[in-house]
């Protein structure tokens, strides 16, 4: 069986500890946005990473196809 995480009861913003139950409505919902926009940070974060590791081995492929040096097979 697999644990679930708890919501935390506290929540620290500028060196303040506030008790989420005591938050408006409006500053439980900018939380949650705030939440929800971290998410999609780490999910572009994951895909920037593929998308650098594709980046460098279409790199590693070009260079493999390139001619050398002073070959002068352009022509």
């Amino acid at each position: 069986m697999s644990e679930q995480q708890a919501a935390p009861v506290n929540i620290k913003i500028d060196d303040v500890d506030y008790k989420i139950d005591d938050l408006s409505d409006n500053a439980k919902a900018q939380l949650q946005g705030i939440q929800v926009a971290e998410v999609e940070m780490k999910r572009l974060n994951m895909q920037l990473a593929l998308a650098q590791t594709a980046r460098n081995a279409y790199m590693h492929a070009l260079q493999a196809d390139l001619p050398e040096k002073g070959d002068d097979t352009s022509h």
